[in-house]
C-alpha cells in the first residue's frame, strides 16, 4: 500500500501553527519523534495549547523556556509533568467518559492531533494500536491529523482503525512505544491484593488499572473461572489469565468473549500479545467507561485507588492537598458502573499508610484535597489489614469500619476523633 503525504517530521509539525490547539496521543503510544520535532520549531511558534491525556517520556513542550510558545492543557497528569503544573501546565478536572464530549460538541475545537500509528493494510487502514481512548474522537473532529506510521505499534481493533486518508502529512518512523515495566507488588500489596481477591466472584467482569495492587489482585485470581474484561486500560497481568483461561468473557452480556478496553501499558510481551488479536476491541472511551455500558454486564468489579480517604468514605484521588497530582480520571464511571451492575462491587485500593507512616485513612482530608469519590459513592475500601464495606451505613459505623482497616499504629488516635466527632451513641436502625 503506497503511503500519501510521507514527509519528515520537521515538514510535517510545519502544519502546527501559532495560536493553534494541538491534541497528542497519550500513554504508551506518545509519538515521541513528532513532539521532538514540535519543540524543535518552538522559536517559530507563539501561544500553541497543548492537550492530552497523561503522555510518557521526554514532554519539552512543557519547559519553562517555551512558556511564550506552548502552554499544556492536561485532562490527566503525568509523572512527566507534575513538576510543571501552575507553571507551563494546567489541568481539566473532567470525567474521563466526558472528554470526546468536548470535541464532538464544540466546547473545544482542535486544529491538529498528533497521533503513533501502525503500517497500513492491504486497504489502507492502520491502527491506533494501545491508545484509542480519546484520540478516536479528537482525529473525527480535526482539522489536521499528522501520523507517524511505526511497525513497532500493534495492529488492534474496535475503534482502532483509521484510513490513510485522514492522514494531512505521515511521517515514517521506527520508535520504540513505550514500555512499563512490571515492578513486583510490596508485601502491603500483597495483602491488599489477596483480599480483594477474597470478594471477586466467579463469572465477574474486571476493571482495574496499572501498578503494584492490581498485579497482586490478578496473581491471586488463577482458581477463578469465567472472568471477563471492561476496562478503561490493562496491563501484563491480564495475560497469564487469558492464557490460562481465566478470563474468557463468556459471563458478559456487553461484548461477550472479548476483552474491551480504551488503552494499555505494558512490556512488548503485552503488545505482542495485543498484535492482530481479534479477542481485545480497543474503543471509544465514550463508550468504554459509559455507566450505562458498564451496568449491564453482571458483577463488574472495580478496582480503583487513592490517595487519602477520610473516615466517613470520601475519597481524594487525584491532589495531594491543593497540588494535583493526577486527575479525576475513570474512577467515578467504573464507580458508579460497578455499584449499578447486578452483584457489582465497586472497590477502593490502598495502602494504610503512606511511605513515610503517614495513615491514609483521616478523620479529614488535607484543606484543598479533591473529592473524586464522594461518600456517597464509597462502597469497599480494601487496605492490607481486609475490607471495609460502607454500604447502608451511617457515618459513625463507616468510620469505625474504616478504623478497622486502617494500620494499627493510628487507630487509637482515629479512635479519638471518632469518639470527638459522633460520641459514644451509634446510630440504630
Amino acid at each position: 500500500m503506497k503511503i500519501p503525504n510521507v514527509m519528515s517530521a520537521a515538514e510535517a509539525v510545519k502544519l502546527i501553527k501559532s495560536g493553534n490547539r494541538v491534541l497528542i496521543q497519550g500513554g504508551s503510544a506518545t509519538p515521541q519523534t513528532l513532539i521532538k520535532a514540535m519543540v524543535a520549531r518552538a522559536p517559530e511558534l507563539k501561544k500553541v495549547e497543548i492537550c492530552h491525556l497523561h503522555t510518557e517520556g521526554e514532554c519539552g513542550y512543557a519547559n519553562p523556556e517555551f512558556r511564550e510558545s506552548f502552554h499544556t492543557s492536561a485532562f490527566f497528569i503525568g509523572g512527566n509533568l507534575r513538576k510543571m503544573v501552575g507553571n507551563t501546565v494546567d489541568y481539566i478536572p473532567i470525567f474521563l467518559s466526558d472528554i470526546p464530549s468536548l470535541f464532538r460538541e464544540g466546547y473545544m475545537d482542535l486544529d491538529v492531533v498528533l497521533v503513533n500509528v501502525s503500517p497500513p493494510d492491504k486497504h489502507g487502514f492502520c491502527s491506533l494500536g494501545v491508545s484509542v481512548d480519546i484520540v478516536i474522537s479528537a482525529i473525527e473532529n480535526s482539522k489536521k491529523v499528522i501520523a507517524q506510521i511505526n511497525p513497532k505499534m500493534p495492529r488492534t481493533f474496535g475503534d482502532a482503525l483509521v484510513h490513510l486518508n485522514q492522514f494531512s502529512a505521515c511521517v515514517l518512523v521506527d520508535e520504540d512505544i513505550h514500555e512499563m515495566q512490571f515492578i513486583a507488588p510490596t508485601e502491603q500489596e500483597q495483602a491488599i491484593g489477596k483480599n480483594i481477591a477474597n470478594i471477586i466472584e466467579d463469572g465477574a467482569t474486571l476493571q482495574m488499572g496499572i501498578g503494584g495492587i492490581p498485579n497482586a489482585v490478578l496473581t491471586y485470581l488463577t482458581n477463578h473461572k469465567n472472568l471477563g474484561v471492561h476496562t478503561e486500560m490493562f496491563s501484563e497481568g491480564i495475560v497469564d489469565l487469558v492464557e490460562k483461561g481465566i478470563v474468557n468473557g463468556s459471563q458478559k452480556k456487553v461484548n461477550p468473549y472479548k476483552i474491551i478496553s480504551g488503552f494499555a501499558m505494558g512490556t512488548r510481551r503485552l503488545y505482542d500479545f495485543m498484535d492482530d488479536n481479534p479477542e481485545i476491541e480497543m474503543l471509544d472511551i465514550a463508550y468504554v467507561n459509559d455507566t450505562a455500558i458498564i451496568r449491564q454486564n453482571p458483577k463488574v468489579t472495580a478496582i480503583n485507588s487513592a490517595i487519602e480517604i477520610d473516615f466517613t468514605g470520601q475519597v481524594c484521588a487525584d491532589s495531594i492537598g491543593t497540588r494535583m497530582f493526577s486527575g479525576v480520571g475513570g474512577q467515578m464511571d467504573f464507580m458508579r458502573g460497578a455499584a449499578l451492575s447486578k452483584g457489582g462491587k465497586p472497590i477502593i485500593a490502598i495502602t494504610s499508610t503512606t511511605l513515610k507512616g503517614v495513615s491514609k485513612i483521616v478523620p479529614a482530608l488535607k484543606p484543598g484535597a479533591g473529592v473524586v469519590t464522594t461518600r456517597a459513592h464509597a462502597r469497599y475500601v480494601a487496605t492490607e489489614y481486609g475490607v471495609a464495606e460502607l454500604f447502608g451505613k451511617t457515618l459513625k459505623q463507616r468510620a469505625e469500619a474504616l478504623r478497622d482497616v486502617a494500620h494499627p499504629d493510628h487507630r487509637e488516635e482515629l479512635d479519638k476523633a471518632i469518639f470527638e466527632r459522633f460520641g459514644t451513641n451509634s446510630v440504630m436502625i
